[in-house]
């Protein structure tokens, strides 16, 4: 058991725990069929995270309070539960109630069990057995001044379970999974964190008689907030709201929130799970500068569009390729005989990795890693940031394929893509392979449009659509070629179904919101230039060079290249920011961070939780 600090003086400060008026009812019966596997062999409230089970989490935060009369309702591996809690919490005041039907029964059965073996002469504060959170809300609980308080959260995507809607500080109506439909909206609702607070008088008279009649009369399978619902539409009954604000808390339903969870209250690990999952950071509470997105598209009108035409969409198949290229070409506004839409622009390189197997080749570095892991015999061009562009155009006659980002991944260097198009002109025996996934960030005219005029058989230009559209979850890319049996070649490995039905309606949409596409692209231009004087202006930063994409490099003061980590560490732990630590990409291993555009709120928190580094990180001295 872990004795929380403090615990003893908070109780002494808080009159209704000093006088025993408060007990608990923890919920722990279920038998967790979604987190299984994790579940066959240990209740799901005894699985660890972070040091600590989930019921020795909720158990520490009782007695921070002062609450030692605890009701737990048992029921799957009922004997761990009991063995944990005898073990651990000697000093509690523990009753027991088992619900031999677990495994057919829902909450309500359980919830009416406890209410049924309990005496009313002190409120009760409700846990389901699945929640971490931090203590502190326990205390906004029972400071909460009305008799009935259910501690709740704006809806987030990835949440599910019961939400409410509330109306000027009280629950005005609740909805529990089953009765939120196709067109249903969460955009004003609220997340229960299924933590609640009644009083004894509202328990004894109105919830427990309600539970017990429809627990055992009418439907044993339903959720306790199906009567919870019923009473708040009564004046008499009705429930306060108390809205979280910063605090951390979790419920833990499947494995996929209990990774969810390390990542909140395992703040030392969180750089690791980022780095691990590469992806997926919609399931985590941060602010992410790390991966470029244009953030003003696409368009709240265009996001309406597909949500309505979602069901539609995802229950029918995409069109062929040729259909696809024709779709993106009526945007780009070039000959789609000379396109390959990809499923997001990576699709690309295992298909010509095998096909430049043997090819003599240069990339820069630094750049996006996908190109040296491909390619490690390549031979390297430095962009330190900003590329010799009179020694690549010296030696690109002795390769057979030069490969340009421009602008860079990592660097944000821009070059001319007239230069590019003229030295390709004059190096025809080189093949050019041009990545122009942030171009259009930049003032740079695309060499589609180029080649459009004065077509070239030595240029291959790749493109991520991720970045520009601001849909990397679509997975939308395409490669663009005068070179026929170089496009064919591509073209011959994509499968018949390439795209997802949101893409390909993603694309036809294009066509409509073009203009507001050209004017994302000019406001998150604005708003680079405004972070990278801002970013500039910190003392610890040595230099932010110009970019041409929706992200800037900051070099930071020293040569320690432990830095850019030990930032990138901070701002997790602190403000729940991500960004990217790019040291290791860069051969003096000069400490950097690559920072993503975002909205221009959004930037501002960054760079107002930079200028509160603390004095002991090297990089604020």
């Amino acid at each position: 058991m872990t004795i929380l600090p403090g615990s003893e003086e908070l109780a002494k400060n808080n009159p209704s725990a000093r006088a025993g008026e408060l007990q608990a009812v923890i919920l722990a019966a279920g038998f967790a069929r979604r987190m299984q596997p994790l579940s066959d062999n240990c209740h799901k409230a005894l699985l660890s995270v972070g040091g600590s089970t989930i019921l020795g989490r909720i158990m520490d935060s009782l007695e921070y309070v002062g609450i030692r009369r605890v009701t737990v309702v048992t029921g799957y591996r009922a004997d761990d539960v009991e063995q944990f809690l005898r073990a651990g919490y000697p000093n509690i005041d523990l009753h027991l109630v088992h619900n031999p039907n677990f495994r057919e029964t829902n909450n309500i059965v359980s919830l009416s069990l406890a209410f049924d073996n309990m005496i009313f002469d002190a409120d009760v504060v409700l846990i389901e057995c699945d929640l971490l959170f931090d203590r502190s809300l326990m205390v906004r609980l029972i400071d909460h001044p009305g008799q009935n308080v259910a501690l709740v959260d704006h809806y987030r995507t990835g949440m599910d379970g019961t939400v409410v809607a509330i109306r000027d500080g009280f629950v005005t109506d609740v909805y529990p999974t089953d009765t939120q439909g196709a067109d249903f909206s969460y955009a004003d609702k609220f997340k229960t964190l299924n933590i609640y607070r009644f009083g004894r008088d509202f328990c004894r008279t109105a919830f427990q008689p309600l539970l017990h009649t429809y627990a055992n009369d009418i439907d044993s399978s339903c959720y306790y907030e199906i009567v919870l619902g019923m009473l708040t539409n009564i004046r008499a009954h009705r429930v306060s709201a108390e809205v979280v604000a910063g605090e951390r808390w979790a419920e833990v339903d499947d494995p996929n929130d209990l990774a969810v969870a390390s990542f909140q209250f395992e703040p030392e690990r969180r750089s690791t799970i980022l780095d691990e999952t590469f992806g997926g950071h919609w399931n985590f509470d941060i602010v992410d500068f790390s991966f470029m997105r244009n953030a003003y598209f696409p368009t709240d009108v265009m996001l309406a569009a597909m949500r309505h035409a979602l069901p539609e969409l995802i229950a029918d198949y995409g069109s062929a390729q040729p259909i696809l290229n024709e779709k993106l070409g009526y945007f780009l506004q070039c000959d789609p005989e000379r396109l390959e839409v990809l499923h997001g622009a990576s699709q690309v390189f295992p298909i010509l990795g095998r096909a430049f197997a043997g090819k003599s080749m240069t990339i820069p570095t630094a750049t996006f890693g996908e190109y040296s892991r491909l390619f490690p015999d390549a031979v390297l061009y430095r962009d330190a940031p900003g590329v010799n562009w009179g020694q690549l155009a010296a030696n690109a006659p002795d390769f057979d394929i030069v490969v340009i980002v421009n602008p860079n991944t990592s660097t944000g260097t821009t070059l001319s893509s007239v230069d590019i198009h003229s030295l390709a002109r004059a190096t025809p025996d080189t093949l050019f392979w041009v990545d122009e996934s942030f171009l259009a960030f930049s003032e740079q005219r695309s060499l589609v449009d180029l080649l459009q005029d004065e077509p070239l058989d030595n240029l291959l230009v790749l493109v991520s659509l991720s970045k520009s559209l601001g849909v990397p979850g679509l997975r939308l890319g395409y490669a663009y070629s005068c070179n026929r049996s170089l496009i064919g070649l591509i073209g011959a490995e994509i499968p018949i179904w390439n795209l997802s039905t949101p893409a390909e309606f993603l694309l036809e949409l294009m066509l409509k919101f073009r203009p507001a596409y050209e004017a994302s692209l000019e406001r998150t231009a604005g708003d680079r230039k405004l972070l990278r004087e801002a970013l500039s202006a910190l003392p610890f930063v040595d230099e932010v060079p110009p970019s041409g994409g929706n992200f800037l490099l900051m070099r930071l003061k020293g040569t320690d290249p432990q830095l850019a980590g030990q930032i990138r560490e901070w701002l997790l732990a602190n403000y729940n920011i991500e960004v990217k630590n790019v040291t290791e990409k860069f051969p003096d291993r000069a400490p950097r961070l690559r920072i993503a555009v975002r909205t221009k709120i959004e930037n501002d928190r960054l760079v107002e939780a930079l200028r509160h580094l603390p004095g002991d990180l090297p990089a604020a001295q």
